[in-house]
Parts: C-alpha cells; structure tokens; sequence
C-alpha cells in the first residue's frame, strides 16, 4: 500500500473517531474542552517520561489520559464553584498544564524528540513509516492500529449508551431524575475525548484532532436536526477533509494537516452560508419572505379600511404616498398579493377578494 493511501485511511480513522464524541460536544456546547485536552495531556507524557526515561511505553497514553480527565476534573470544579464561566475555566486550566509541560521540555528534556513544534503541528506524513512489525510480517502504521482501537472504543461506548448520553445532552435534570447518572456518563465521554487526544497526538498533531473533533460535527449540526444523522455525516465530512486534504496538500505541496484544517473550515463555511436550517443565505431569503408575506397582509386591511372609498385609495400611487414604500417594493408587494389571490385588478385600481378580505379580517382580529 503506498504510503498516500496510508496517509488518508489514517486522517479518515482519526477524524471518524473524533467526530464520535465531538458531536456531544458540540451539542454539550463544550467544543473547546477538546482544545485543553489536547494540550495538556502533554504534560503528562512528560511527566512519565521523566519517570520510564522511555517514549515507547504504553504507560505515556495512560498518564496522557489521566492528565486530560484531570484537566477536565479541574475545569468542572471551577465551573462549579461559581466564581469562573466555563470558558474562562478552560482558558486559565489548559494554558498552565500546557505551559509547565514546555516549561519542563526546554529545561530537562530539549536533547530527545520531544518538541513543542511537533505537539502542536505534529505531521501526519510520518506517520506511514512508524510501522508495526511482528516477526517478519508488517501489519501498517501503528497509528492506523491505535486510532483503530480507540474509534472501537468510542464506537462501542457512544453505542451502548447512546439514549442516556441523548437524554443527558439534551435533559440532564431529566436524566437525574430517571436515575441515569450524567455525571458518570460525562467523564465516560471525556475519557472518550481524552483517548482520542493522546491517540492522535504522535500522528497528527494537537491542531488538527481540535479540527476534526470540533469542525466536520459543528459542520454537520448546521446540516440535520437528528442526532444519529449528524453523527454520520460528521464521519462523512471529516473522511472528506482527510482525502480532499491530502489531494489539496500534494498540489501545492504544502503541509497534509494544514491542507486537512483548511478543508474542514471550508466545508464549514459552505454549510453556514447554504444550510437549509441555519444558513444564513437561507435565513436572509426567509426573513425576506417573510417581510413581503407581511406587506402584503398590511395591505389588504389597508384595503378594508378604505372600502367604499375612492378608487384612488387603492392604487399603487396611493400606497407609496401612505405606505411610504418604494414603488419597486410596492410594485413587489402587488404582485405577491396577486399571486394569493389577495386581491384583484379593477382597472387602474385593485380590490381586495373575498379571499383577501378573510385574510385581512384574521389578520386584525388576531393583533
């Protein structure tokens, strides 16, 4: 298998298992928790090196993972206490694990591949050449098989308690109240986010796994309303910014991850500018709609108001005078109440219908 096909089955095994429990936090409405997870499990990892003097030991992911649920343990309890908002809280925890992790690289340990540069950027091009060979036989990249089992994991976690994790993303004092321990269930998902972290953070970088666990499932929120179909679709967007990426990456011969991020936060922009339920295209459309709906119903008990009177009461001429519209708008206005049958030409007058004095008599009525 060459090593480009390597590269994009590994960015599309991390992005589905970060778009997992990246959906519930989006809709926890706790997307940057990824972010500080991200960045402090280092100083884990660097604390457990200073203590096995080895970077291959699977005692590094665990003391990783420890520090993001300590991360995360820390974070709640300042929320809780009243006294910091929840971004607040994770912009003062993250920054400071983050920074003695630094702190701690630069002073005992600037001599071994352990850098900030590759932390943050990581890169993913690499990553088909750390190999997991048994005997003779090469079975792929180990992180193809690491981020194999940590989107199992999640898979089966999200899966197995997918109605409460729904109920407590949705109702946590429902779930309380049925007995259904969100709290629990919240450090459940958090170990989730945790494992994905350190699992992602040789291969790709802190930057990109934040993108992947926050961008294709925001992306996909702005798409559906159900949450089994977001949790697809975040799957299906990150596996597009993983081979779009990399095709973008060897056209211009630019960083994988970069081009990776730069797909994500495309696919983003395009989803909400032409979402059917947030887009904003389709809200400015809507609102438009909606003040020419309105325009029209205005007019027609303007009309009922001045029945009986002269014609001219009912002429575009009069209604730019007293409506104080722009002949275009008014002339759009006529034509939509045209369109409804709201009223009806009378020669160089209109009238309302029958019609159209029903829907300006329940128009009135209900103000």
């Amino acid at each position: 298998m060459s090593p480009i096909i390597e590269i994009i089955l590994i960015g599309c095994l991390v992005a589905t298992t970060a778009a997992i429990p990246g959906c519930f936090l989006i809709l926890r409405k706790m997307a940057m928790m990824s972010d500080a997870i991200s960045h402090s499990v280092l100083l884990g990892i660097v604390l457990m090196f200073f203590a096995i003097k080895t970077l291959h030991s699977p005692l590094l992911i665990i003391a990783a993972t420890i520090t993001g649920l300590v991360t995360v343990v820390f974070t709640e309890a300042l929320i809780s206490s009243k006294k910091m908002k929840k971004d607040a809280a994770i912009g003062f925890i993250f920054p400071l694990f983050f920074a003695l992790a630094i702190i701690l690289i630069t002073q005992y340990a600037s001599n071994i591949h352990l850098d900030q540069d590759t932390v943050i950027l990581g890169e993913i091009a690499f990553a088909p050449f750390n190999r997991m060979v048994w005997g003779s036989i090469d079975y792929g990249p180990i992180a193809m098989w690491v981020m194999g089992i940590i989107g199992l994991i999640n898979a089966l976690f999200i899966g197995c308690f997918y109605k409460e994790l729904k109920i407590a993303t949705f109702d946590p004092a429902l779930a309380s109240s049925l007995g259904l321990a969100p709290s629990r269930l919240h450090y459940g998902l958090m170990a989730c986010v945790c494992m994905t972290c350190v699992g992602a953070f040789d291969s790709v970088g802190t930057i990109l796994i934040v993108a992947l666990i926050v961008t294709p499932p925001a992306t996909a929120y702005l798409l559906t309303r159900k949450l089994s179909t977001m949790i697809l679709l975040s799957i299906i967007i990150g596996c597009l910014c993983s081979v779009l990426g990399t095709i973008l990456a060897l056209a211009i011969d630019g960083s994988i991850a970069g081009a990776m991020c730069t797909v994500a936060g495309t696919l983003f922009l395009l989803s909400f500018l032409f979402s059917p339920n947030h887009g904003i295209i389709h809200k400015f459309y809507t609102q438009k709609q909606q003040k020419i709906q309105f325009s029209a119903i205005l007019l027609t008990i303007q009309f009922l108001n001045h029945q009986g009177e002269d014609s001219f009461e009912f002429s575009i001429e009069n209604l730019i005078d007293h409506m104080r519209w722009s002949e275009p708008f008014a002339q759009k206005i006529i034509s939509y109440a045209l369109a409804k049958n709201y009223i009806k030409r009378n020669k160089k007058a209109y009238e309302l219908t029958p019609y159209g004095i029903e829907v300006a008599k329940n128009a009135m009525a209900s103000s």
